[in-house]
């Protein structure tokens, strides 16, 4: 698909912790989803975003850090790339972590546009991690996040530990549901505070993240 007649400008933004001993080839692999979309050939080829202002997509060895602030142009079919990045990832991964990916509609323009049209701007929250429990814990983190910023308007930060409790109860009940079915280790409780809002449609343009 040329850049030309792609409906959309997607943006990918998230930090990924890596696991020690994870290699510049491992990463490759793992991201090839990405950057064979682009029409790249490698990773060094495809890690440069469409906007020269944003750095895109950029492996850590020191720090074992993954950060992505990266724009191609696409189409709906860029989603199925976004899900085997995930499973790829999370084999990586060190602790959870979110994605941000925002669809831009490239063909929508709000001053020529009639009032009754709208923009097809999709806005998803994607999350990585080594096990069901590190990848809840940031879903969690930031749900918290989430209501706190929310309800501080009305209320002091004291008040709101049995609101921070009853979330953690819900998701102790979801993890307990998964341990039932697959045995697994019980997840760590409330850490503080996660990182950006979670997902679901956001109401008009995102801005986009610089770092």
């Amino acid at each position: 698909m040329s850049q030309y007649d792609a409906p959309f400008e997607i943006h990918v933004h998230g930090d990924v912790p890596l696991r020690t001993g994870v290699t510049y080839a491992q990463l490759q692999d793992a991201l090839k989803p990405l950057w064979t979309y682009a029409g790249a050939k490698s990773l060094a080829d495809g890690a440069e975003s469409a906007y020269e202002e944003e750095p895109g997509i950029k492996f850590d060895a020191q720090e074992r850090l993954l950060t992505m602030c990266w724009t191609v142009a696409g189409d709906q079919d860029f989603r199925q790339q976004l899900d085997e990045m995930c499973m790829s990832l999370n084999d990586l991964a060190e602790a959870g972590a979110a994605i941000e990916v925002t669809f831009y509609d490239a063909e929508f323009d709000e001053e020529e546009a009639e009032p009754e049209e709208e923009s097809r701007d999709d806005f998803v929250m994607l999350f990585v991690g080594p096990t069901p429990a590190a990848i809840m814990q940031v879903q969690r983190d930031l749900l918290v996040q989430d209501v706190v910023n929310l309800m501080e308007r009305h209320f002091d930060a004291n008040e709101l530990n049995g609101v921070v409790g009853e979330i953690d109860k819900l998701f102790s009940q979801r993890f307990d549901a998964l341990v039932s079915s697959l045995e697994l280790g019980k997840p760590p409780r409330g850490s503080g505070g996660g990182g950006p809002g979670s997902g679901g449609h956001g109401g008009g343009r995102r801005p986009r993240h610089l770092h």
